[in-house]
């Protein structure tokens, strides 16, 4: 009798808790932070048809999306698929090559300084000056938006309490570690009160426990200040606890927009089982690929396989049974719902882990320029 590793995970708080049934572990999707938003809400960002090119290259083709208010959208895909320049074109960073693009009302190319007076921005690079305090930052900050005086310190005091920073207020920004950075960086996004707040991959480069406390800490400021939030990312997680909806961009491309509910409700297959197999016969991709229930497989190398199915529990049972008939030794075996992961190789054909690797040796068109 073969002896292998048995993991269900549509209980995520039952394994957090350490909780198991019959020596399997049970654990699931980690609760979302999602907030409702109304169904007749007015549009914060409306973007038709935009496009960006540098030279005779196109970063960004053709995409149209509307953004409600009180929503956190996000747009998810790889380094280089374009979601960068759609932030800096919204923002009044570059300008527009063709399409458009309102934000708070303000077309971007007309009004930049109306949409500027709305909108705060964290880029993905932490850019407060390291040799000025927290507070220091914070107040250059908010006099560059000409907050007044008495505003400008009682805003300053508030958002350090809100960022827990208010005990480092006196420290020098290069003292802090990568998490109360990305705090800081976010409180000096708000000292002016934006209505719409964009965010480009605000959580690169920080441990998991930082990452889920600027999660938090994010939902706690939308609640409180009422705001819009659009933002960048490639980590799946992130998007799946964070958004109403998410836009999958690919190669400058919006290629699925909805709820990540209904995304990974698009994807055939309700469940998905990832099975690590010890000298797998060489035909063993077919053999699972014809398992009753199956709608895709993925041979992730190594003897490890992806197996999207409609039928969880009868597919296990058969790749189980078959792994004893065939000698293959299955050495783990997980089973899980549909991740964004799912999602993504199925409107794109591509792991977007794999793009992320991919994505370091583009290289871009030489001398582009700025030119629409």
């Amino acid at each position: 009798m073969q002896s292998f590793k048995v993991q269900t995970m549509s209980e995520e708080a039952n394994k957090t808790n350490g909780n198991t049934a019959n020596g399997i572990s049970v654990g699931a999707s980690e609760l979302s932070l999602r907030g409702d938003v109304a169904a007749d809400a007015p549009n914060a960002i409306e973007v038709e048809h935009i496009v960006k090119r540098y030279g005779e290259f196109t970063a960004v083709d053709d995409i149209s999306f509307a953004v409600k208010e009180g929503e956190i959208f996000g747009l998810l895909g790889p380094n280089g698929a374009g979601k960068s320049t759609l932030i800096r074109m919204m923002t009044t960073l570059i300008p527009i090559t063709a399409g458009s693009a309102r934000v708070a009302g303000h077309d971007v190319a007309h009004d930049p300084n109306a949409v500027r007076r709305t909108i705060g921005v964290i880029p993905q690079a932490l850019t407060s000056d390291l040799d000025l305090t927290v507070e220091e930052n914070l107040n250059i900050y908010a006099k560059l938006y000409d907050v007044p005086a008495k505003r400008r310190k009682e805003a300053i005091a508030e958002l350090l309490e809100t960022v827990d920073l208010t005990k480092w207020r006196d420290a020098q920004t290069k003292t802090l570690s990568g998490g109360m950075r990305r705090r800081l960086e976010i409180a000096r996004g708000l000292v002016h009160s934006p209505k719409i707040f964009f965010l480009d991959e605000p959580t690169t480069g920080l441990d998991p426990v930082s990452r889920v406390a600027v999660w938090e800490m994010l939902t706690a400021i939308k609640a409180k200040r009422k705001l819009t939030i659009l933002i960048t990312t490639h980590y799946m997680d992130e998007a799946d606890r964070l958004c109403n909806r998410i836009a999958i961009v690919d190669h400058g491309k919006l290629v699925a927009l909805d709820t990540p509910e209904a995304l990974k409700a698009s994807v055939p297959g309700s469940n998905v089982i990832e099975a690590h197999f010890e000298h797998p016969p060489a035909d063993w991709e077919e053999r699972l690929r014809a398992l009753p229930g199956v709608t895709s497989v993925q041979n992730e190398s190594g003897g490890m396989f992806r197996v999207l199915t409609a039928n969880g529990s009868g597919t296990t049972t058969d790749m189980v049974e078959m792994a004893v008939v065939t000698g293959a030794a299955l050495k783990t075996l997980t089973v899980q719902n549909t991740t964004l992961d799912d999602v993504f190789v199925y409107y794109t054909g591509r792991q977007l882990r794999d793009e992320l690797v991919k994505a370091h040796a583009f290289v871009m068109p030489q001398s582009p320029g700025l030119r629409p």
